[in-house]
């Protein structure tokens, strides 16, 4: 990780945005699910879903605009990709929601889960890539 200094007063600032960056990830990452959740239903984990998707979009975009296409402070990346998305994607409640789902013998769900997340997440991922490169 670029100028993550492991004593000082780096470390405690570095450290501090991604705080700052986690609490808006988790924060955004609640009120996202919580919406989708009364606004569609709770049947099929349509807001993880579209948490890990569209955390895959913005990850593939601001990954390569922060480290290639702009010069940025490092502090950028940390709190918007280390804080922001670390603490919004939500990969172990994927896992866990995939498993209470074939614990509830849903077995179309948990497939059509596991492979539109991937899939879907993928693909996202290339677009916020490709978008990042013509900026």
């Amino acid at each position: 990780m670029a100028n993550f200094c492991y004593n000082g007063p780096l470390m405690i600032r570095n450290i501090l945005v991604i705080g700052m960056g986690g609490f808006l990830g988790a924060v955004s990452r609640y009120g996202v699910a919580v919406w989708i959740g009364q606004r569609w239903g709770r049947s099929f984990p349509l807001g993880t879903f579209v948490i890990n998707v569209s955390g895959s979009f913005l990850i593939g975009l601001l990954m390569p605009l922060l480290t290639e296409r702009f010069i940025v402070n490092p502090q950028w990346r940390l709190l918007l990709v280390v804080g922001f998305l670390g603490a919004y994607t939500t990969f172990s409640t994927f896992e866990y929601e995939t498993g209470a789902l074939l614990k509830d013998g849903q077995w179309l769900y948990a497939g059509l889960n596991v492979m539109g997340s991937v899939v879907a997440g993928f693909i996202a991922l290339k677009i916020g890539e490709v978008i990042a490169k013509s900026i």
